[in-house]
């Protein structure tokens, strides 16, 4: 996964460190949206977002079905403030990459994610970030 072509900005960094929940959506085969709430992490350093699920959940497959072109958009609301991140997104279950997430998302939400046995880690570079009153 190559790195983000965006930075995020301080106060999107601030908003999205909060222990919330966002919205994933990602394209079905037919190119319909499927959208689904998710918990995740943002690793500003490198521009990643990771989003932990199982290999045979819908949003993983889509994001598969996309290969490299697959893109996504994950938004987090709080009232009238909101920030969504778009970019490439791929799945992968290296153990490497999933202890990582692991790692972040029980550091963000105080707590393991589900650790089903087919589970993966969908890594998102961000390359577009729309927000409003951050």
């Amino acid at each position: 996964m190559s790195r983000a072509a965006v930075e995020l900005p301080a106060g999107t960094r601030a908003f999205l460190t909060r222990p919330r929940t966002a919205t994933l959506t990602t394209l079905r085969p037919d190119g319909t949206p499927h959208v689904t709430p998710v918990r995740f992490t943002v690793d500003a350093a490198t521009g990643l977002v990771r989003v932990t699920t199982r290999a045979g959940a819908r949003k993983a497959r889509n994001v598969a079905a996309g290969g490299p072109a697959a893109r996504v958009a994950l938004c987090q609301a709080d009232g009238f403030r909101w920030v969504t991140l778009e970019g490439r997104a791929a799945v992968t279950d290296d153990p490497e990459h999933l202890a990582e997430a692991v790692r972040r998302y029980t550091a963000r939400y105080r707590a393991a994610p589900p650790a089903p046995p087919d589970l993966v880690v969908i890594e998102i570079a961000v390359d577009r970030i729309l927000s409003l009153n951050l």
